[in-house]
């Protein structure tokens, strides 16, 4: 086989795993893609139906304010008509007062004075199942007055706790369309806002033709089955997408949120597309470049070949250079050889002439056999010189094809394979709002976490900021993740740092509180807490801004000063902390946010006392390293055997076990957590605790939801520093 052809064979022995990588990785990717864009549509779709009960709140609160008006102690109508007609001074909005019976007694979308007022049937029927003294929202219907399609508020106006007027609030539907200005959603979406029925209320396209009829039966029956979730059919228009619907609980009516399926799927297409493009270039510069080298590589060969033609019929060989060092040494071998056997028949020819020329006819005899003398000698020393040649031809062969099979290219080949399918499988990140990794929780006192951060917040501020660190003398130990911590301070010092462009104070301050889990802070369970405010006197932020400032990649900052990240990176640290976080800003008056942390009840952590990777050996002690992951076997072992433990190893539970079956002592057993097999590492540590009491075993993990039910073995959390692991395997007590 050609040089050639072998070297294609490598190049498409990398392209086709690296390609079936990378499509693995593209089906995984987009499978996690579509999964986290269903969470983040069924997210939106609730957090509308919230707006639209906040709408309809809004429309209670103001019938609330009317309702406490003082023309009702006297039954003054009339002035309580003129005060309505004040606040509703356009067509889109009316109010209406009823009797208990539901006749319309004042109706400011009418005349005043005006007589025959109609009754009001719909919100009456509402009412018997709601109750007398329940709001009621109606569904989407025409309107006596104008005949346009609208909705209505009812509350009751009670004297002495009794029901005494019914006071409406009718609008029309129209006016929800506003809800979907501020969203901005892409313009392929369609948002859609029914009643109780059905019914379309508003929608973002097209509404002037939708408004008034009832969506699809098959989504109207999933939309009464659940309060949220997703359907997939044909929208109003016949074009099939993804609908992600949320009922809001106040009103009871359902926002829609529809994606068209070929929008859905065009991102797995444009991405195989892509790949596809992707893998046939780099085929196409893979396969020139190994033409390439195969000439440049072949080419010398060749040259070398016919070398050896002229060698073996006694020309002279030119010095020649192809690049190759291994070529290049064997072409100079061989071109010494030339000159040596040129120089030998030209010595050849000498002594015979001489011999000729010296000696008579009679001495032809012993000339002819001192003839074969030389011609022996001379292919003596040709042969001699000839196997040198093929000697280090050969050799140099071997050399050329060890570097292209098992030298250095082969170890970089299996080096780079090993690091692509290692990379493939670690995302996900990412991520609440939302859980990218698992935390490394742990008790510590909040006090000492400060003092040992006070350098870095130093450094991360001006001279002209003034920064007060105050905290209790006694705060309550809290279960946190100290390096999450770090950063979330940080970044909330940071944020106040920019907020005072002209210099000021930032004032950081702890100290526990008891919440009794009602009022401002009902969302935290009751409970002990430790609260840290960090707050400073800066610009300040305005209604708008504070209601998204912890929306993730939210930032009034100009592009590339600010991820958005920072508040919902100190929020989902509050939420981890088993707390919560609150923001406190006004314009010109400075920001205040406040961390509530979760009082722990464990004790504090113990810093384990710090030992070299490099030191000694320890006390010898036999070791059984279970661990499925080679990379990791190769690393930890021998490093392990540096520091002077004897190890054996083990890629799995089962295997380790059969190992301890077989009658090997060991002093401690090392396992990873999850492995595959029969046998996790908590299965292997119950079954030593059983059968081998005498050994001590160590568990490595990242997360387990069964180490609780593990307390009789000691757990290093992953990543372990090699020191902490080898000071627990030298220990001497209990687990």
């Amino acid at each position: 086989m050609r040089t050639r052809t072998w070297l294609l064979y490598i190049v498409l022995a990398v392209l086709i795993p690296a390609f079936i990588v990378a499509a693995v990785s593209i089906v995984y990717l987009y499978g996690g893609e579509q999964s986290a864009f269903k969470k983040s549509m069924q997210e939106t779709a609730r957090a509308m139906a919230f707006l639209l009960d906040k709408e309809m709140a809004n429309r209670e609160a103001v019938l609330h304010t009317l309702a406490a008006s003082p023309a009702f102690n006297h039954d003054d109508l009339q002035a309580f008509e003129h005060h309505a007609r004040a606040l509703t001074n356009t067509w889109d909005t009316n109010i209406f007062l009823t009797d208990l019976d539901g006749q319309q007694l004042m109706n400011t979308r009418l005349p005043i004075g005006a007589t025959l007022l109609p009754r009001s049937g719909t919100l009456m029927a509402l009412r018997k199942s709601a109750g007398p003294d329940a709001t009621v929202i109606s569904d989407v219907y025409m309107t006596p007055v104008g005949h346009t399609y609208g909705v209505a508020v009812q509350v009751p106006i009670k004297r002495n706790g009794m029901p005494h007027y019914y006071l409406s609030s009718g609008s029309l539907v129209r006016q929800l369309q506003s809800l979907f200005s501020d969203r901005k959603l892409p313009a392929e979406w369609v948002e859609t806002i029914i009643d109780r029925q059905g019914v379309v209320a508003a929608r973002s396209i097209n509404a002037e033709y939708f408004v008034g009829h009832p969506i699809a039966a098959d989504l109207a029956t999933r939309i009464a089955a659940q309060s949220e979730g997703l359907y997939e059919g044909n929208n109003l228009q016949g074009v099939p997408v993804t609908a992600f619907f949320s009922r809001a609980p106040l009103s009871g009516w359902t926002f829609i949120v529809s994606v068209p399926q070929a929008l859905i799927r065009s991102a797995a297409i444009n991405a195989i597309m892509l790949l596809s493009a992707i893998w046939l270039a780099f085929a196409t510069v893979a396969g020139i470049g190994a033409l390439y080298a195969a000439r440049r590589t072949s080419q010398p060969i060749e040259a070398l070949r016919r070398t050896a033609a002229q060698l073996g019929r006694g020309e002279a060989v030119s010095e020649s250079h192809s690049g190759i060092a291994e070529i290049d040494a064997v072409a100079d071998e061989m071109r010494h050889a030339s000159a040596r056997l040129l120089r030998g028949k030209a010595d050849l020819k000498e002594q015979v002439a001489d011999a000729v020329s010296a000696t008579a006819r009679s001495q032809r005899a012993l000339l002819q056999t001192q003839k074969l003398e030389a011609l022996g000698r001379l292919t003596g020393g040709i042969a001699h010189d000839f196997n040198n040649v093929l000697q280090a031809l050969n050799t140099g062969l071997h050399v050329v094809r060890l570097s292209v099979l098992e030298g250095r290219a082969n170890s970089a080949l299996e080096a780079c394979q090993r690091a692509v399918k290692r990379a493939a499988e670690l995302t996900g990140q990412l991520a609440v709002f939302g859980r990218t990794q698992d935390a490394r929780l742990e008790v510590c006192a909040l006090d000492d976490q400060l003092k040992a951060i006070r350098p870095l917040l130093d450094s991360a501020i001006r001279s002209d900021i003034d920064l007060l660190i105050k905290f209790d003398n006694a705060l309550w130990p809290v279960k946190i993740d100290t390096l999450q911590f770090e950063l979330a301070i940080l970044n909330l010092v940071i944020n106040a740092r920019d907020a005072m462009p002209n210099g000021g104070q930032l004032k950081i301050t702890a100290g526990n509180v008891h919440i009794n889990g009602e009022g401002e802070r009902a969302e935290l369970s009751a409970g002990d807490y430790v609260k840290l405010t960090i707050s400073d006197n800066g610009h300040g932020m305005d209604g708008e801004v504070l209601n998204k400032a912890l929306e993730p990649f939210f930032s009034t900052k100009a592009v590339g000063k600010g991820s958005g990240m920072g508040l919902p990176q100190a929020y989902g640290f509050a939420k981890l902390a088993g707390g919560m976080l609150s923001l406190d800003s006004k314009p010109g008056a400075g920001t205040s946010v406040t961390i509530y942390m979760a009082r722990s009840v464990e004790p504090l952590r113990q810093t384990p006392p710090a030992a070299s990777a490099h030191s000694e050996a320890h006390s010898g002690a036999a070791v059984l390293f279970v661990e499925d992951d080679a990379l990791v076997r190769e690393v930890v072992g021998p490093a392990l055997v540096h520091a002077g433990f004897q190890v054996a190893t083990a890629a799995s539970g089962d295997e380790a076990y059969r190992i301890l079956q077989s009658g090997r002592h060991f002093d401690v057993v090392f396992s990873d957590v999850v492995m595959p097999g029969t046998l996790s590492g908590i299965d292997l540590a119950e079954l030593i605790a059983r059968q081998f009491p005498a050994m001590r075993v160590i568990l490595a993990s990242g997360y387990s939801d069964r180490l609780s039910a593990s307390g009789h073995v000691r757990i290093l959390p992953k990543p372990y520093d090699l020191s902490v692991l080898i000071a627990a395997l030298s220990s001497t007590g209990p687990n």
